[in-house]
């Protein structure tokens, strides 16, 4: 089973292009491997990264605080909830 290559455009300015060159060829990569291989390796930290959040121990008390102090949710904010689940979120 062969599965498709897809094709990316991009334009770069010439130093950037021949940077980039430079770099696969010291790399012992084609310049789309070298590319490739960048994302494949930054692209995950990266989302990783932007899906985490990180608290100090004491704004994590905080809102730990918070949680347990807060008001039971209104029948409005339950229905928008269901309705968003109903539509896949």
């Amino acid at each position: 089973m062969t599965t498709k290559a897809e094709r990316i455009e991009a334009r770069f300015p010439a130093e950037l292009k021949a940077l980039a060159e430079r770099a696969a060829l010291a790399s012992g990569y084609s310049l789309t491997d070298y590319l490739a291989h960048l994302v494949r390796n930054d692209a995950p930290q990266r989302l990783k990264a932007q899906n985490e959040i990180v608290l100090t121990n004491e704004r994590f008390d905080h809102f730990i605080k918070v949680c347990d102090t807060a008001k039971a949710p209104s029948k409005k904010i339950l229905d928008a909830a269901k309705r968003l689940d109903s539509e896949g979120f």
